[in-house]
């Protein structure tokens, strides 16, 4: 079938909120379109065969360096926010290949050791310049429109994904982080109903696999869930999971936002303040983090207070738009400086971040 074909379908299938792939706002470069694929289904290629998606496998969910082999990372977060929100979107009626693009991308710039890196990079941002900061939704943009390094059918080597810019945007505004929904604006929440799908599937997925992995760990158990959720949402992980989302798909059926109704929001607020004195800012995840820190923060020195050891990754990464000498640019200016560091270390894999620590501060043995 051709992509016209596809088109066609979308029209006459698709609800009148959903997405079409045919008015795409398009891309940063605009390029030829494809004989079979709509727009977004190329967009969905693209992620999956990059480099920062594989890397996903090996990059903290919550627990760093588990004990077992059932435990979620971030790939698998990835994969089980795509599920939530094709089915989500499949019941809306809403573009499901927009939906997947945005949910398979949302995560590709997240640091090495989960949210604690992530905090790390953002403090060492911090302590360097006030100015500067780091988080995962605008690294990840970062990563599809700058970093991210493709060949192109005509074997030309390019560096960005150029997707389009409903996935881009989807991406920049898929976390809700701990605000609640009264104090968001229209410019916090994606422009598509795809990229909002996306958003609240994130949520539901952490809360759902943190609260089986935390039982997993013995940090929690089911009988520590607070009374109050568990009465709204049920008495098992996966009766909770179907009524998050029949509850999203009821009260978003025919309407053009995703919505979810008061009495689940606060039940779901409960699960995530309980994760987070119980699991997230626990004894032993401080613990970790502390470890985390220290490690982010000697990665971080390491490089800024020798910039050309950054060298070799400015061979293989743009540092920006910038005409100039990258080099040149990083001894010069800290600002550039401290957004390549977050460049370099954010792209890491825990092992490999460990891995080059030991590397740097452990003695090798005689040439």
């Amino acid at each position: 079938m051709l992509r016209e074909d596809f088109e066609s379908l979308e029209r006459e299938l698709l609800s009148p909120f959903a997405t079409l792939s045919i008015k795409s706002k398009g891309r940063a470069m605009p390029e030829e379109k494809d004989l079979y694929r709509t727009e977004f289904e190329r967009d969905v290629d693209r992620i999956i065969y990059s480099r920062a998606f594989r890397r996903l496998q090996y990059k903290t969910q919550v627990f760093i360096a588990p004990r077992g082999d059932h435990y979620r990372n971030r790939l698998t977060h990835t994969l089980e926010v795509m599920t939530l929100a094709r089915s989500i979107s499949r019941s809306l009626r809403l573009n499901l290949d927009l939906t997947e693009a945005i949910a398979l991308g949302h995560d590709l710039g997240h640091s090495p050791f989960g949210h604690a890196g992530e905090n790390a990079l953002n403090y060492k941002c911090k302590e360097y310049h006030s100015e500067m900061s780091f988080s995962h939704p605008a690294q990840s943009v970062r990563v599809i429109d700058l970093l991210e390094r493709r060949t192109r059918s005509d074997g030309i080597t390019v560096f960005g994904l150029n997707l389009t810019e409903e996935v881009r945007n989807g991406i920049l505004k898929h976390s809700k982080g701990l605000l609640d929904w009264s104090q968001l604006n229209k410019f916090d929440i994606p422009s598509t109903l795809e990229g909002q799908v996306v958003r609240i599937s994130d949520r539901i997925a952490y809360l759902h696999h943190d609260i089986d992995d935390a039982i997993r760990a013995e940090l929690i158990s089911e009988s520590d869930i607070p009374e109050k959720a568990r009465k709204i949402l049920g008495n098992t992980n996966s009766k909770r999971l179907s009524t998050m989302v029949m509850n999203v798909i009821e009260q978003s059926n025919d309407k053009d936002s995703i919505q979810i109704d008061t009495p689940t929001e606060e039940a779901m607020d409960e699960i995530k303040n309980f994760l987070k004195e119980r699991v997230y800012e626990g004894p032993q995840p401080k613990k970790e983090e502390g470890r985390v820190m220290r490690l982010v923060s000697y990665l971080f020195d390491y490089f800024y207070k020798d910039p050309e050891k950054l060298e070799e990754y400015l061979k293989n990464h743009p540092l920006s738009v910038s005409t100039e000498d990258p080099v040149e640019l990083i001894k010069t200016d800290s600002k550039e400086r401290i957004r390549v560091i977050c460049d370099h270390i954010s792209s890491m894999t825990d092992r490999f971040a460990i891995e080059l620590v030991e590397q740097i501060t452990i003695p090798g043995p005689p040439n």
